[in-house]
């Protein structure tokens, strides 16, 4: 059940997870294959020149790798899986000796920020802002970013169960894709609408939020989420209104929960990433009562980050490996199921400074 705040407490509680347990612990996964072998699981392409032995003894025996819970942890988990076989196997190949890899999703995202502080994960999937936290606070070094529909960036969508007050026409059926190849059809207005496979186009949410008024109940993700909270709220407070003091707060947790939320009525307007609605699973009727009425801004993509007292070739070793991964079919179709990421790509760190100017407008630290 959902609850309205504004003071930002997570008020949608995500059941946790049997890896949940495993994230404040070293815990092995067991790996049959030899561990001389240069290749990987079916498609998985690992680095195929391996290091000497002495630049592979100081690598440790167990990997934990996070992922921050950007929709329902119990599919992140299952998900998961096959990305932590193909890391462990990349990282074996490379060794020359068995590495393995646990993957955790903690309950909220600054889980994944503390988890790196104490060293308790040597890689971390975050969000954008997440992502940053990590950097200053344990040092994290950025080495990837993730591409989706062909380019580095997103967005937010505004979203709502009141078309009346926050469609400027009526709303109109729209083709989002749904994994692989299945296709879902959605309710867009004010000229939201776009094909499966193509970026956004429509109104930016200065010209669509007028219906939201003081008072208005209001789902977000959670305020360390960039396109769950932190643009959306620069958005709110360059039109006059105050997220904190004017608005009814919902956090619902995760991308997913948000829309959910809207569904089922606990909020008027959601915000979530492009396309949310998609990855959302609920007995209430999301494709004929969940609305996107807007988009923010283009936000960079979320990335990857390490542990900074790796040894180098470890970190190398890592950064190949996922990107090996990321061009085969199998480790396409992970990615997709995982974050929706089409490629993953080398990390442009200075792009996240619009991150961290909407950040700081918010009063957010991140160190």
């Amino acid at each position: 059940m959902l609850v309205t705040t504004k003071e930002g407490t997570n008020v949608r509680f995500r059941m946790a997870t049997p890896l949940l347990a495993l994230a404040l612990v070293f815990a092995a996964c067991g790996d049959d294959d030899d561990p001389a072998d240069t290749t990987t699981a079916e498609g998985a392409g690992a680095t195929t020149a391996a290091p000497s032995d002495g630049d592979t003894a100081d690598w440790p025996d167990e990997i934990v790798v996070g992922f921050v819970p950007s929709r329902e942890a119990d599919a992140l988990v299952e998900d998961i899986s096959a990305l932590e076989t193909a890391l462990a196997e990349g990282l074996s190949a490379a060794a020359g000796r068995d590495i393995t890899v646990e993957g955790f999703v903690p309950t909220d995202y600054t889980g994944l920020v503390t988890a790196m502080q104490s060293g308790q994960a040597h890689i971390g999937a975050f969000g954008p802002f997440s992502l940053l936290q990590a950097r200053d606070l344990a040092g994290a070094e950025i080495i990837l970013q993730s591409e989706r529909n062909g380019g580095a960036t997103y967005h937010t969508q505004f979203f709502t169960n009141d078309p009346a007050t926050y469609c400027t026409d009526d709303p109109v059926e729209n083709e989002r894709s749904v994994g692989d190849d299945a296709i879902a059809v959605f309710l867009n207005c004010n000229g939201t609408e776009h094909g499966p496979d193509e970026r956004a186009e429509g109104p930016v949410a200065e010209d669509a939020i007028a219906g939201i008024t003081a008072g208005t109940t209001v789902a977000f993700v959670e305020e360390t989420s960039a396109s769950g909270y932190i643009f959306p709220a620069t958005i709110f407070l360059n039109n006059g209104i105050d997220p904190v003091t004017d608005l009814e707060r919902v956090f619902a947790g995760s991308h997913d929960a948000s829309v959910i939320a809207v569904c089922e009525g606990d909020a008027a307007v959601g915000v979530s990433f492009d396309d949310a609605r998609a990855i959302a699973e609920s007995t209430c009727d999301i494709p004929g009562q969940v609305v996107t009425f807007a988009y923010g801004p283009e936000i960079p993509n979320d990335g990857w980050a390490v542990l900074p007292d790796l040894p180098d070739a470890l970190k190398e070793a890592i950064t190949q490996t996922l990107l090996d991964y990321a061009a085969t079919e199998e480790g396409q179709a992970t990615l997709e199921a995982i974050y929706e990421i089409d490629n993953l790509v080398p990390a442009d760190e200075a792009s996240f400074e619009i991150v961290q100017d909407a950040a700081d407008q918010l009063g957010i630290e991140g160190d």
